[in-house]
């Protein structure tokens, strides 16, 4: 990315469970789905929405291996996607396990997203 215009923050959490992809999903929403940015396009190479370069951070605190980027690929509907899965989040306890929601365990998965948008 040659230039980053906007970075986003947000957090996903699955409280049952124990899905890794449904917290980063929800980590991509909550960073991107309270901005509007009208005049990304006139910076743009060729004033087109799809030369936009995102690149999407993602702290996951357990199951990378399980990670399905292809469905959190699609919260982002412009541009060039490319992702960085690091360690971070965090695994705390929702204090209770409930087997109709298909808990494992009492663990709820916290991802954190970091969005930059650029060109």
């Amino acid at each position: 990315m040659e230039q980053i215009m906007f970075i986003e923050i947000g957090m996903g959490i699955d409280l049952h469970g124990q899905n890794v992809t449904k917290a980063a999903v929800r980590a991509v929403q909550n960073a991107i789905h309270h901005n509007s940015m009208p005049g990304l396009r006139t910076v743009l190479p060729g004033n087109d929405i799809n030369r936009m370069k995102v690149n999407v951070r993602l702290a996951v605190p357990a199951d990378k291996d399980k990670l399905d980027l292809a469905l959190v690929r699609a919260e982002s509907p412009y541009g060039e996607v490319t992702f960085d899965v690091v360690d971070g989040g965090m695994l705390t306890t929702s204090g209770i396990v409930l087997t109709d929601k298909e808990d494992r365990n009492d663990l709820a998965y916290v991802v954190i997203a970091s969005v930059e948008v650029g060109y």
